[in-house]
């Protein structure tokens, strides 16, 4: 395999990968948790045939960076789903893992390792903030990675990702709002789970008014 991507990147290759399919190339990043004890076996699983997954870096809880698939390659850690009605997120991506239990907070040196190394990634394939994207996004009746504890406002903050802002209509139907933001046809409680998952964590019930007015304010956001 090619060198890695990213300079400071230490170079463990992984087998299970393979070339994008139909030309596509990379518009989206997705961020995962491990859920794993530690990185070290979150890394020895990414690389193990027998598992058939894999990404195309592992960001450790102490910061470390590992680059498991070249950039060009299709890494296998999106699964099914979709995002802004396209398929083969695998193809349309880069993986990220981020060694973390799904419950603890993200630790500061991981989380600006994830700021070094996002900017590089964007600059190589011209990845729009609203392209970064967490796992449980594109996939909402199966993943919730990487879950509540994730600061997706500060990425915002540094441009990495995106934020929704004042001024959304809280008349506006929530479920038109989410599928112009991206989100996947499943159950709109699904739906709902995921989009509160990321910008309202914690928050459970019926929709209300603040969902649908910061779903406005992101679609429209996007659009414009």
């Amino acid at each position: 395999m090619s060198r890695p991507d990213a300079s400071d990147a230490l170079w463990h290759p992984s087998p299970n990968c393979g070339p994008r399919r139909d030309g596509l190339r990379p518009e989206l990043v997705v961020l995962h948790y491990t859920q794993m004890p530690d990185a070290q076996s979150a890394l020895e699983r990414l690389c193990s045939p027998e598992a058939q997954v894999s990404a195309h870096y592992l960001i450790g809880a102490a910061g470390r960076v590992w680059q498991m698939v070249p950039e060009a390659a299709r890494a296998w850690h999106a699964g099914a789903g979709s995002w802004r009605g396209q398929g083969d997120v695998n193809s349309r991506s880069i993986g990220i893992e981020l060694d973390n239990d799904g419950a603890s907070p993200f630790t500061a040196a991981q989380m600006l390792a994830l700021e070094t190394l996002l900017p590089g990634i964007i600059e190589r394939w011209s990845i729009l903030p609203e392209g970064v994207i967490a796992h449980s996004d594109m996939a909402p009746e199966r993943k919730s990675d990487p879950g509540p504890r994730f600061d997706w406002c500060r990425l915002a903050r540094l441009g990495l990702s995106v934020w929704p802002e004042s001024g959304g209509n809280p008349d506006t139907p929530l479920d038109a709002s989410l599928t112009r933001i991206g989100y996947p046809s499943v159950a709109p409680e699904l739906r709902l789970a995921a989009f509160r998952l990321r910008f309202r964590p914690g928050q459970t019930g019926p929709e209300d008014a603040t969902d649908r007015a910061l779903a406005s304010a992101l679609a429209l956001k996007l659009e414009n």
